[in-house]
Order: structure tokens, then C-alpha cells, then sequence
């Protein structure tokens, strides 16, 4: 979640919270049998191993997945805790509960699929290796983008919700000096470079979906945090750019 000027002293910035509601050896396992999901499903859309660009985007999105989490335990622990229980968090708005799968899985997912089928059919035409290249080095880029975000803001939960038992506050520092939901707009070119990097036309239809996604989840998110978030609605007032600088 893009929440964010966190004012309490630094001792107690790192401090865990709910020591007993750990995260679970089974969610970990989880976790990792999602990573595994996301790194074979091109290959076995596409019917074979051998394809560069979906190898190099698989060790991207692997070390970026798994960096952050790593730098996240260490910096903002009670954060892998929050992430891990969002299931069972009642007061997650519910128009989330739809739009976050779609945005994190569901859509990327369905583009996976697309642009594996592509390959192993020959639906669209080659792309020159010039752009797949530069599209994987704006992928790599939203994943850090959206990285930084995550290591920095120790309110960043899987779900939109207010955090009140965290002590929700605003984060403007990082990547939040710029615009409001840095890690959407890691997101948002990733998703956009995905079809470039992969090679496919078609997986422009999922992908735009995803954007769609996207783009209304922030609008309602930045719209729940101004109501309902202290100080928020002041650092909006600062950082007027919700995902590009100038933009939107």
C-alpha cells in the first residue's frame, strides 16, 4: 500500500509488532511456490526453455522479489508480518480485494501466458532486439522503482487499508519525495515493457488490462488515504504527482 512522514523517534521505527503473529514456515512456502509460478509459467506457455528474454525477465523479477523481502526483514520486520496475514485483514477495503489480484497476479499472470503462446505459435512478428533489451532494462528499472518503495515504507501492505494498529502514518521520503505511489509506477512501466521484452503484440491486451487495473486502484487508494489518513491529505498537497512527475 502507497501510504506514507513517519514522526515517531527512531527507536522505535524498527520495533516488531504482534511478536506472536509470526510469519509461518507454510506462508513462506507459499511465497516461494508463488515465485516458482511466475518463473515457469512463460516456459511452459511457450512450450520451451530456450528463450532469452524470458530468462533474463525471470531473474529480474526473482531478485527483486527476493532482495527486497531480504532487506525488508532486516529494516522493517513487523512489515513481513502485515504482508503475510492481509487475508485476515477485516478492515482491507473491499473494492481491493478484487483490484489487488487483478493488478498483482491475475493480470501479469495472463501476459506470461500470452506472450509464452506467442512465442510457441509465431502470432506476432520478431521484434527487433534493440527494444526487447531496452524494454527489460525499463522492467529492471519498475522493479526497483517499486523495491525502494517497498524497503522504505514500512506501511506498505499488501491490501488498502488505514493501519491503525501500525500507527499508520505518512511516508515522504525515498522514492514518496517525487509522486504519491512510486511503486505503481514501477508497476505501471513494467507491465506497459512486458509485451516489448517478451515479443508479442498480443499480450498488450492483458497487459493494458492490468494497466487499467492499476491506474483505479491508485485513484481509489490516493482518495481513501486523503480521507482517512492524517497528514495525507497536506502531502498531497506537496507531492501533487499520484504515478508520473507532471503527469497524473
Amino acid at each position: 500500500m502507497s501510504a506514507q512522514l513517519d514522526t515517531r523517534p527512531a527507536s522505535n521505527l524498527h520495533k516488531p509488532q504482534n511478536q506472536g503473529d509470526g510469519v509461518s514456515p507454510l506462508r513462506i512456502l507459499a511465497a516461494v511456490m508463488m515465485l516458482l509460478v511466475f518463473a515457469l509459467v512463460p516456459f511452459f506457455a511457450a512450450g520451451t526453455f530456450d528463450w532469452l528474454a524470458a530468462i533474463v525477465f525471470v531473474i529480474l523479477f526473482i531478485a527483486a522479489a527476493v532482495l527486497s523481502r531480504v532487506v525488508v526483514a532486516f529494516r522493517n520486520p513487523d512489515l513481513l508480518r502485515e504482508r503475510a496475514h492481509y487475508a485476515v485483514k477485516q478492515d482491507a477495503k473491499t473494492w481491493d480485494l478484487w483490484l489487488m489480484p487483478l493488478v498483482g497476479l491475475v493480470g501479469p499472470l495472463l501476459t506470461l501466458v500470452i506472450a509464452g503462446l506467442d512465442h510457441r505459435f509465431g502470432w506476432s512478428a520478431r521484434f527487433a532486439p534493440e527494444v526487447q533489451i531496452a524494454a527489460l532494462v525499463v522492467i529492471g528499472l519498475g522493479f526497483v522503482l517499486a523495491s525502494w518503495a517497498m524497503v522504505v515504507n514500512r506501511f506498505f501492505s499488501a491490501v488498502v487499508r488505514i493501519q491503525t494498529e501500525r500507527d499508520h502514518q505518512v511516508i515522504s521520503d525515498g522514492p514518496y519525495r517525487f509522486v504519491r505511489h512510486p511503486s505503481y509506477t514501477g508497476g505501471l512501466i513494467s507491465y506497459l515493457a512486458m509485451p516489448f521484452a517478451l515479443g508479442s503484440w498480443w499480450a498488450f491486451i492483458p497487459a493494458l488490462l492490468t494497466v487499467f487495473a492499476l491506474l483505479l486502484r491508485t485513484y481509489l487508494e490516493d482518495r481513501t488515504l486523503q480521507n482517512e489518513l492524517p497528514g495525507y491529505e497536506a502531502y498531497a498537497a506537496r507531492v501533487r504527482s499520484r504515478l508520473l512527475p507532471g503527469v497524473w
